[in-house]
Order: structure tokens, then sequence, then C-alpha cells
């Protein structure tokens, strides 16, 4: 299995708005794909009226990412109307095996 992580920095306001955002629009993109295997979505105070926003998601294999995400699979895929929501988000992902799964 294969975890990739990606962030983004907003607002309080536009945090509330890309979690529901998420929930209505991503995760079922994400679901369809084959060999897409979950996703958790963290959060953190970074200080006043500032947060930042973590996306994992787990998939089956490095070939499944890459048809997601297309041949360049460091690139970030992120909808403008996600994008719209964040001060700054980066542009590329880090892809992590997983050697242990205890969740």
């Amino acid at each position: 299995m294969v975890d990739r992580v990606w962030s983004a920095r907003t607002t309080r306001d536009s945090a509330v708005a890309y979690l529901e955002y998420f929930q209505r629009v991503v995760v079922p993109e994400l679901a369809a794909v084959p060999g897409y295997r979950g996703v958790r979505l963290l959060r953190r105070e970074l200080g006043a009226n500032a947060i930042e926003i973590v996306v994992v998601t787990a998939w089956e294999s490095f070939a499944v990412i890459r048809g997601f995400a297309g041949d360049d699979i460091e690139r970030a895929v992120v909808h403008d109307e996600a994008a719209a929501l964040f001060t700054d988000y980066d542009r590329t992902v880090r892809h992590y095996e997983v050697i242990v799964d205890r969740l």
C-alpha cells in the first residue's frame, strides 16, 4: 500500500467550506477509482485564523496512483473550486510506502 500526502493552508471559515467540498466532491471521486483504499483529512491550528489541512490518501499501488494522477504522480490534483478556498497549497505530493498499518 502507498500513502499519498498533500497539504494546504487556509482560514477557519474556508477550512469549514473545504471540509464540505471534500466530503461532497472529492470523496466520491476518489471512491470511484479502483485500488483506492481510503482517506484521512487532518487539521491543525497554525495561529490566528490560520489552519493547515493535510490529506492522506491510501492506494493499492503506484500504478493505481498513476491512473488517478497521470504520469506525473508527484503533481497535486487540486480542483479549481478547492484551490480558491486556500491561502496557499502544495503543488506536489509526497508518497510513502506503508510498512506497518495498525489502525
